[in-house]
């Protein structure tokens, strides 16, 4: 197996693991994880392929999609409210 599909498998237990975290102590490994994962696919595509890349897209997306959507309406000037907290 090749270096990039080993750090792809270790960047979705990484991000299991910081799904399992309480919501305030998600952001600082979330965002990380959300800044290698663009690196991480390209590697991926570049040494396997398209194919690979769009697993990979369908894996992350899914994952992701609340704060890409955040970013994506802050970047174009639209509102982007923050979600509430879960009720105490």
């Amino acid at each position: 197996m090749s270096a990039p599909l080993i750090l792809g498998a270790l960047w979705v237990i990484a991000a299991a693991l910081t799904a399992m975290l309480p919501m305030r102590r998600q952001t600082v490994p979330g965002l990380a994880l959300l800044l290698a994962a663009p690196v991480l696919l390209a590697w991926i595509a570049r040494t396997h392929g398209w194919p690979w890349l769009a697993l990979g897209l369908l894996a992350f997306l899914p994952m992701f999609r609340n704060p890409l959507l955040h970013f994506m309406r802050r970047a174009l000037g639209r509102p982007a409210p923050v979600p509430k907290g879960p009720e105490k």
